[in-house]
């Protein structure tokens, strides 16, 4: 049986700066993979100075999909919408507009995604953690969606018109970019007498943001040039000079290789620390017919 894994996101271009590497390991390995994009990032901006031009912002939601799909290449993973609209990021007071994916009701948006779990069937479901990674209200409704499906997805009664019922095995967050994360590439920049930009980043640093628990560290440096590639391939979101690329690589290889995951909800028995996000998932259920 071909392993499966699912990473669900809430916009186009986070699955390559959340986790990407990881994908491009498993894939690599001969693991089926899918990435589910709940919205098709139409409301964000074009962060990228070299593509800011008014033909890019005229048909900002059909590049957001070639960019897309041109990471999900580069990557080695498939990749499917699930056709909810972007929310923006409303400023502070103001409401959310009409229609987007922040205010979906809960049993649409779930059901949707539990039609594509029961679709494709993983065996692993990886997304956001209660705070979205960010507050942005996508992400938040990520992480809502997510636990809701995958809670519901082996469940025949509920979500009848979505298909068979099929169990996913383990759900895991994101725990990317975090202020360990930053402190140790700042640090060995520092040491190495490399320039870093990261140092205001960690002096804005909210006092109460809590620390996710690291349950499970995937070993992935070879794939950071993949993970790169695919963020490129959203040049609408990052170009170049993008702080996504402001550390140099062979240090983030020497001092963290690798792509961090927080063990959410397991229906088998493993021991963490894990490096593998398969860990647990027995022989039966690796060799039994597809």
């Amino acid at each position: 049986m071909t392993l499966r894994l699912m990473s669900v996101h809430a916009h186009p271009d986070d699955e390559s700066s959340k986790g990407a590497a990881t994908l491009a390991r498993y894939a690599a390995e001969g693991v089926e993979v899918l990435v589910v994009t709940c919205t098709g990032g139409e409301r964000g901006d074009v962060l990228n100075a070299a593509v800011d031009r008014p033909e890019v912002r005229d048909d900002l939601a059909g590049i957001r999909r070639q960019e897309m799909a041109a990471a999900a290449e580069i990557l080695g993973v498939r990749q499917r919408f699930l056709g909810f609209v972007d929310s923006g990021l409303p400023a502070d007071g103001d409401p959310l507009p009409e229609g987007c994916f922040a205010l979906a009701p809960l049993d649409e948006a779930a059901g949707a995604l539990v039609s594509v779990i029961r679709e494709f069937r993983p065996h692993v479901v990886i997304t956001y953690d209660e705070s979205g990674g960010y507050p942005h209200p996508d992400h938040i409704r990520t992480h809502v969606v997510t636990v809701e499906a995958f809670d519901a997805a082996g469940d025949p009664r509920r979500y009848p018109e979505a298909g068979r019922a099929w169990q996913p095995l383990k759900l895991y967050y994101q725990a990317a970019l975090s202020r360990r994360w930053f402190q140790a590439l700042h640090e060995a920049m520092l040491d190495r007498g490399v320039p870093s930009l990261i140092g205001p980043v960690l002096d804005e640093w909210p006092d109460d943001v809590p620390e996710l628990e690291v349950t499970t560290r995937v070993h992935c440096p070879e794939h950071f040039a993949t993970r790169d590639r695919a963020a490129l391939a959203h040049a609408t979101q990052m170009g170049p000079d993008s702080p996504f690329f402001a550390h140099p690589r062979e240090i983030e290889r020497d001092v963290w290789p690798t792509e961090d995951y927080h063990l959410a909800r397991s229906e088998v028995p493993t021991t963490v620390p894990e490096d593998d996000l398969f860990a647990g998932v027995p022989e039966s259920v690796r060799s039994r017919p597809s």
